[in-house]
């Protein structure tokens, strides 16, 4: 009998074993199933040893998995806010927008003299450059009532308030912009007509640019269409054709200018304008020199510059018609102011005479012609005009005509 209850306790003994094994399976199967993290199942495990039962265990594995919903929603939040568009209204919570592309990525000035172009969208941030009436760029950004645009070598942020959008700034650019042909290659032929056989205008370098002439421009001016094969160009003012495939086509519009590049100019223009006082100070000072020569030395030099490399005849011819002058009623009476008299002789206009009296080089035919002239020597009677022969009637002598 003791044996046997000695047995009856050991069954006993081995089915709570049993029992509570499988129910530790059955917890560790509960937790697996619900996807706790291995930091949850330590701490369900520190729970489990200390007694708190099952309870504890479901509400520990609730609260993690909330966490971790809670920790998706947000990251999917964070992702959101990256990659999705902003409503209406929210735009000040995102640093900076691309622009609409319904708008175009064209912009335009709309100022009639200087729009200030900032570094930063803020009208006090540092200056960057300037755009003026009819400048145009390309839109890079939009934040805030800004536009950060590109426009030559300047980029920066200016007002919206001074530009225009979308199709407003598609008609301003074809208002004020141009079509320019550039040739790429050298010695091109410009012709006169779009033909292979037609005569030629010029030849052009390479690089050359020469405002295009549209269809409808074509049409008014030379009343004709032309083939894809040609393209229309302005040449001093004519029509001339190009072939299409030596040339690059550009729409141009003007750009602005960034502070260095304005700098630079101003620097520049200060350089011209000093070397251009120079170059008048130079004139001046050789104007002086020339009518502080004599009347022989002045004569001689008007007359090369007008018939050097004439017959001598026609040297002297020259000289008799200032001369004429000075004897008549209608002219200065002395050959200076003859010679000086506003628009009356070209070489003396341009500086010329007044050139060649400084440098000392005038030839000895024309002092000779001069000094003859001077003596009353006239081979053209009473001429007080001339101009290159072929021009009109008159006594012709040498090159020219003379009446």
């Amino acid at each position: 009998m003791k044996r046997e209850g000695k047995r009856a306790g050991g069954r006993r003994a081995i089915e709570w074993f049993i029992k509570i094994l499988l129910l530790w399976m059955t917890v560790t199967a509960v937790l697996c199933s619900e996807k706790i993290t291995a930091a949850a199942h330590n701490s369900v495990k520190a729970s489990w040893k200390d007694g708190a039962g099952i309870a504890a265990l479901i509400d520990k594995a609730e609260f993690d998995e909330n966490a971790e919903e809670q920790e998706n929603h947000q990251s999917a939040a964070d992702t959101a806010s990256d990659d999705t568009e902003i409503p209406e209204g929210e735009a000040d919570n995102k640093e900076e927008q691309e622009p609409d592309n319904a708008a175009g990525n064209l912009v335009m000035a709309d100022v009639n003299n200087v729009l200030n172009v900032r570094t930063e969208p803020d009208s006090s941030a540092e200056l960057a450059g300037y755009l003026y009436a009819d400048c145009g760029g390309t839109i890079l950004q939009q934040q805030d009532g800004w536009t950060k645009l590109e426009s030559g070598e300047l980029v920066g942020w200016a007002s919206n308030d001074y530009l225009l959008f979308g199709e407003e700034a598609k008609a301003a650019a074809e208002d004020s912009g141009r079509t320019v042909a550039t040739t790429t290659t050298g010695a091109l032929r410009i012709r006169k007509e779009p033909s292979l056989d037609a005569g030629v205008y010029d030849l052009l370098e390479e690089g050359a640019e020469y405002e295009v002439v549209d269809a409808d421009q074509l049409a008014f001016s030379d009343g004709i269409t032309i083939s894809e094969d040609w393209i229309a160009v302005d040449y001093e003012g004519k029509t001339g054709f190009v072939s299409s495939e030596y040339v690059k086509i550009d729409f141009l519009v003007d750009h602005g200018e960034t502070v260095e590049e304005v700098k630079q100019r101003k620097a520049e223009e200060e350089k011209a304008a000093l070397a251009a006082k120079k170059e008048k100070q130079k004139q001046q000072a050789e104007k002086t020199r020339a009518m502080e020569a004599s009347d022989e030395v002045l004569l001689a030099a008007l007359i090369q510059c007008e018939a050097g490399s004439d017959i001598y005849e026609g040297q002297v011819a020259v000289g008799a018609v200032v001369m004429n002058r000075v004897k008549s009623p209608a002219y200065p009476n002395t050959i200076k102011d003859v010679i000086f008299a506003s628009g009356q002789f070209t070489p003396v206009g341009s500086g010329k005479v007044a050139r060649l009296i400084s440098s000392g080089k005038i030839r000895a035919s024309c002092v000779q012609a001069a000094q003859e002239a001077i003596a009353g020597v006239s081979p053209v009677g009473s001429a007080t005009h001339f101009r290159r022969a072929g021009s009109r009637e008159g006594l012709v002598v040498g090159a020219h005509v003379f009446w």
